[in-house]
């Protein structure tokens, strides 16, 4: 291997975004931003890297095992690169924010790096781009945030995007009410959708675990199988919000795909409430996640983040722009005129010999003439 292939090497998971792919990741960012605030959320930029007290705190201590950390030379004290901007959101939000009018609408955008990627997901740095409600908890909210991440999805031109909502809290308040202990074996059987598991490990729950198996899939399917279970009545809530949240995405969003998931917990170990994960007919993978969980551990608050290169591979290609050579010499307002109509100029630094020739080697369709714009 010589020295310039050597240059070129990344370590796994981390990669060279180049053109077009990064204008086109920009541009995509730029309108889901523009979705996002036409609709009230403000934009905030926390830093990629902080102290590890503050960063792994409350919602942040699921991506501990994920942080990458380091020491800082000033300091003397740990810090931590983000593996998420969640819980940097939320410390935002609760203390240079914590007199701001609730409930509170903010959005973000940028990369995290994280230790290890996944199988569906083998980068460990990429792209983010969210929202979160904070300081209300209500079905509203949650289904608020739901719909305006499914929109952004289906403006960008995402085919068949679906919903899928999830009950982490159900199967916890279930067991706590009926005063059993769910080992993680039957934690484990829910998450893999055992039922032959669940039966036998479930106890006295086992029938009613068994009907929240069965009631995986599509919304009204879910709704009637969860409507006819007599669940205590902590567990009874959480149905009832659901019920409630079904019904305004429903109303906001109808030709969104809806699918329930009562059981399923894996990503959502953090979330106090109903959670979401966000697909799409083309793509085997999620295309983002969000629910509810407390920010700074006491308010409450609600969002979705959108893993950006999933979202890019759920997208038709990018169309390359027009690029047009504009040999040197020529008089910058004729530059400035083409820009002004949409095209993208690139200036010959010094005068070629064949100026066709010189905007196929340059990558340009076009080249402005004496006599206007020819195609090459």
């Amino acid at each position: 291997m010589n020295d310039f292939a050597n240059r070129a090497l990344l370590p796994a998971g981390l990669r060279d975004i180049l053109p077009l792919d990064a204008e086109h990741e920009a541009g995509v960012v730029g309108r889901l931003m523009a979705h996002f605030a036409a609709q009230g959320y403000e934009r905030v930029k926390p830093p990629l890297i902080e102290f590890e007290e503050t960063l792994l705190a409350g919602a942040g201590a699921a991506t501990a095992s994920q942080s990458f950390r380091v020491m800082d030379p000033l300091s003397q004290k740990m810090m931590g690169v983000r593996a998420d901007m969640t819980p940097q959101v939320a410390r935002i939000a609760v203390t240079r924010l914590a007199g701001a009018a609730r409930p509170l609408r903010l959005s973000y955008a940028g990369q995290v790096l994280r230790v290890k990627g996944s199988m569906l997901r083998p980068e460990r740095q990429f792209g983010q781009a969210g929202i979160e409600l904070i300081g209300m908890d209500s079905a509203a909210a949650d289904a608020e945030v739901a719909v305006l991440s499914a929109e952004a999805l289906v403006d960008l031109g995402v085919a068949g995007v679906s919903i899928d909502l999830s009950l982490p809290t159900l199967v916890p308040t279930l067991l706590d009410e009926l005063k059993l202990n769910a080992g993680e074996s039957l934690r484990g059987s829910l998450d893999h959708k055992d039922a032959a598991a669940v039966a036998a490990m479930g106890g006295p729950a086992a029938p009613l675990l068994s009907a929240l198996l069965s009631s995986v899939g599509p919304a009204d399917r879910a709704l009637s199988i969860l409507a006819g279970l007599d669940l205590p009545p902590a567990a009874a809530a959480v149905r009832e919000r659901l019920t409630q949240v079904v019904a305004l995405i429903r109303d906001a969003a109808p030709d969104v795909v809806l699918t329930v998931d009562p059981v399923e917990n894996r990503g959502f170990e953090y979330h106090t409430g109903i959670g979401f994960t966000l697909f799409c007919r083309t793509l085997s993978g999620e295309l983002g996640r969000g629910g509810r969980y407390l920010a700074g551990g006491f308010e409450p608050a609600t969002g979705a983040t959108l893993f950006m290169d999933s979202v890019l591979a759920a997208l038709p290609g990018s169309n390359p722009p027009r690029r047009i050579f504009v040999p040197a010499g020529t008089p910058r307002p004729w530059a400035q005129a083409l820009r002004a109509q949409g095209w993208v100029t690139v200036a010959g630094l010094v005068p070629a010999v064949d100026d066709v020739a010189e905007a196929i080697r340059l990558g340009c369709g076009h080249v402005l003439a004496a006599d206007g714009v020819k195609s090459v």
